[in-house]
């Protein structure tokens, strides 16, 4: 079972960068998948970006490829989500999970995208 925190959200002008991060515990972070997920108000939640266990391959959402960018540190069970060219658009709760959204999830971190 792996258990996660986020965090790193903020407010942040439309442009502007944030970079978030998800600190899981247990000892088999490394073997699985991990995903960043969204939710904005009245949506699904949807899979923003996916990262291998090793960490060697990724991928991206059409709606964020080439100005997000997904990257792990399995030494330190923790995740990372470097966000730039926020959009307005971007703008909801985001969450780290397994790839399949298998285990517990967290709180979420909010990002909010001013224009």
């Amino acid at each position: 079972q792996v258990h996660v925190v986020e965090s790193g959200g903020g407010l942040v002008q439309a442009g502007g960068s944030l970079r978030l991060s998800c600190v899981a515990s247990g000892t088999f972070f490394s073997m699985y998948d991990m995903a960043w997920y969204r939710q904005a108000p009245g949506k699904r939640r949807e899979q923003v970006a996916r990262i291998s266990s090793g960490g060697r391959s990724t991928n991206y959402a059409d709606s964020v490829k080439g100005r997000f960018t997904i990257s792990r540190d399995n030494a330190k069970n923790t995740m990372y989500l470097q966000m730039n060219f926020l959009k307005p658009e971007d703008t909801a709760v985001y969450y780290c999970n397994t790839w399949n959204g298998a285990q517990s999830w967290g709180q979420g971190t909010q990002v909010t995208v001013s224009s």
